[in-house]
């Protein structure tokens, strides 16, 4: 069994071991990781009505919304980022640079800065050169609320009227690029859109650039915020969105025969990635290595996934071939399942045909029945599930699940129907699938 994350080419060297040592998260369940956790280990809803904006005409009108974030909230302990004497970092956002960024730019710096005191770096700045330390935090669309909200601005005032932060607010890299400035990220600095894949294709490059040696830390994830008119009203004009209005904490439902849609949610997760001997040296607390990362693309649909779940086989066997691993490893899936009629089908085919042999041991979840789908946060989210269900051997529910699909029941899939599964957690798999055709998948495992 390689100890390597991905299984180098044979004429290289070992690649250097990845390790999470941070994790920071913003949600529609709480405004912290613990708390995201300790809601989705409760099997509790995030959804709700929708309140930025008004949906009344709209005929999908829930969301999983950020309630109560205040980006400008004093941080429990000052940062240090540029040593002793530099400048400290008191809190994610001052009021006065709060205007200069977009909604996902707030929600994707709180979870960083959350992730990086969380790792327990700061104290250790002077062992690591900044040079050393990177960033690949991504976003599927990017500031589209401020976009509506500048043309609204524009068709009323004219061109002065357009604000000078605007590209600064919309522009997707942006967040890595703040990110970079406030904690002092010199190393690689960058940022992926691949639709809903994009954080799960975001921690998978940033873990690569370590294992090859080009970063020895990096923060990486993903964020979205697009509870806007136009993307509602564009979702469910392609009928993707659930419509059960009168009972928001019950419309996601992955794998439930009566699913009508996905629910868009906004957020964010992201991770502190570190070369393993790097935080052995430090006395870092370890979550779990991430031993495995593939891509593929289904070539097949930009909107379904290919029949039978032929890319995503494809994804997760490459995955489990640079862990190491074989299928019987497993023993959790975070499904991508986003509670689509299709959609949930086909992955739910794929999974069954790469466990084949392990489907009494394994089981799957789709957290998004709780947090709704993050787009481009959301394999962040599936990851954020399979790590801590290792590190407490707890996996999460798929709740709503009432009458289990009978076409997913005939797969012999064991799903977290409702309730947390309390079991040891060795090693799990997450997906994340996007328009497009593309797909990512990671494999973590305990150290």
């Amino acid at each position: 069994m390689s100890a390597s994350p991905f299984a180098p080419p044979p004429s290289s060297q070992p690649r250097r071991r990845v390790v999470i040592t941070g994790i920071g998260a913003v949600t529609p369940l709480g405004l912290t990781a613990p708390e995201t956790w300790a809601g989705m280990v409760a099997g509790r809803s995030g959804i709700g009505p929708i309140t930025r904006f008004d949906a009344s005409l709209c005929s999908a009108r829930i969301a999983g919304e950020v309630r109560g974030l205040d980006p400008c909230r004093a941080l429990p302990a000052p940062l240090h980022p540029r040593g002793a004497t530099g400048e400290p970092v008191t809190a994610a956002f001052t009021p006065k640079d709060l205007k200069k960024f977009g909604r996902f730019t707030h929600l994707g710096v709180c979870a960083a800065v959350e992730a990086y005191a969380d790792s327990g770096l700061d104290a250790a700045r002077s062992e690591i050169p900044a040079e050393r330390m990177g960033v690949n935090l991504g976003v599927g669309i990017g500031g589209l609320p401020e976009i509506e909200a500048m043309q609204e601005t524009f068709k009323s005032g004219g061109f002065r009227k357009i604000s000078p932060f605007f590209i600064i607010q919309i522009a997707p890299n942006l967040l890595s690029g703040q990110a970079s400035l406030l904690l002092n990220l010199r190393g690689p600095n960058m940022s992926i859109a691949s639709a809903c894949a994009t954080s799960g294709h975001a921690v998978g490059e940033a873990a690569a650039a370590i294992a090859r040696g080009d970063a020895d830390v990096m923060i990486a994830g993903g964020a979205e915020s697009t509870v806007t008119p136009l993307a509602i009203g564009a979702f469910a004009q392609m009928r993707a969105l659930s419509t059960r209005n009168d009972a928001p904490e019950r419309a996601s439902r992955p794998y439930d025969q009566d699913r009508d849609g996905f629910v868009l949610s906004e957020g964010s997760v992201v991770f502190v990635l570190e070369e393993l001997e790097s935080a052995r040296r430090r006395g870092a607390k370890i979550y779990g290595e991430v031993r495995g990362y593939a891509a593929s693309a289904d070539a097949y649909h930009l909107s379904s996934l290919a029949e039978g779940g032929e890319g995503s086989q494809r994804s997760m066997r490459r995955a489990l071939e640079t862990a190491g691993l074989d299928p019987q490893s497993i023993d959790f899936v975070s499904a991508h399942a986003t509670s689509t009629p299709g959609g949930d089908g086909e992955e739910a085919a794929a999974i069954a045909a790469v466990f084949a042999a392990n489907l009494s041991g394994l089981h799957v979840s789709g957290v998004k029945s709780m947090v709704g789908h993050l787009l481009g946060g959301a394999g962040a989210m599936g990851l954020f599930a399979a790590v801590l269900a290792i590190r407490d051997g707890v996996i999460p529910p798929t709740i709503n699940l009432e009458n289990l699909d009978p076409a997913v029941a005939a797969l012999g899939l064991q799903i977290a129907a409702n309730h947390a599964v309390h079991r040891p957690v060795r090693a799990a798999l997450a997906n994340s699938f996007g328009f497009g055709g593309t797909n990512a998948s990671l494999v973590v495992a305990a150290v």
